[in-house]
């Protein structure tokens, strides 16, 4: 497993090591001992799942503290956008983001940890998406920042997802209150 830096300091973009033949493929999806060798000292409470088909936006999410969340996510099948923003107040990078595609294929992961806005569209039908989280979901300590807000000039690829009514309604960058 490799564990590669971003440019926004504790996002970790993880490669599995992946065993192929004509079975099919087995890869270490996460192991705790490489993730504490790489300073990512956390601790899963929570598996989630969804399903999504093409165009589907979900996001930009997150939980404040005392609940919030990390995740660790990746594509089963199918294919995403994943964005994370950093919204943690004191940061040299707050407001930045970090966008990736993660696919069935390249079987690539993204470790974010608490102190981000997390999201994802969805690039194929019949997409499952999965994500590790280190703290239990708290639905009053959940939040959204608008996934389309101009100041934080994202480039979704897509002019009108399908979003929630959620998502709608996210809160501006401009006006959001940080609770990081």
């Amino acid at each position: 497993m490799e564990v590669i830096e971003t440019s926004i300091k504790d996002l970790f973009i993880i490669k599995p090591k992946v065993f192929s033949d004509a079975r099919g493929y087995f890869f270490e999806s996460y192991n705790e001992d490489v993730f504490k060798q790489n300073n990512i000292n956390t601790h899963f409470l929570q598996d989630n799942q969804s399903l999504s088909n093409a165009g589907v936006l979900r996001g930009l999410h997150f939980q404040a503290p005392p609940h919030d969340q990390g995740k660790l996510v990746r594509v089963i099948t199918g294919a995403v956008l994943d964005i994370a923003v950093d919204i943690r107040k004191n940061s040299h990078t707050y407001g930045q983001h970090i966008a990736i595609e993660l696919t069935e294929e390249n079987k690539t992961m993204f470790y974010i940890p608490p102190g981000f806005a997390h999201g994802f569209l969805t690039l194929k039908d019949n997409t499952i998406f999965s994500y590790k989280c280190t703290d239990l979901y708290h639905k009053a300590s959940e939040g959204t920042v608008l996934w389309n807000d101009i100041d934080l000039n994202i480039n979704w690829k897509i002019k009108d997802p399908i979003l929630s009514e959620k998502d709608l309604v996210g809160t501006k960058f401009i006006e959001f209150n940080s609770p990081f």
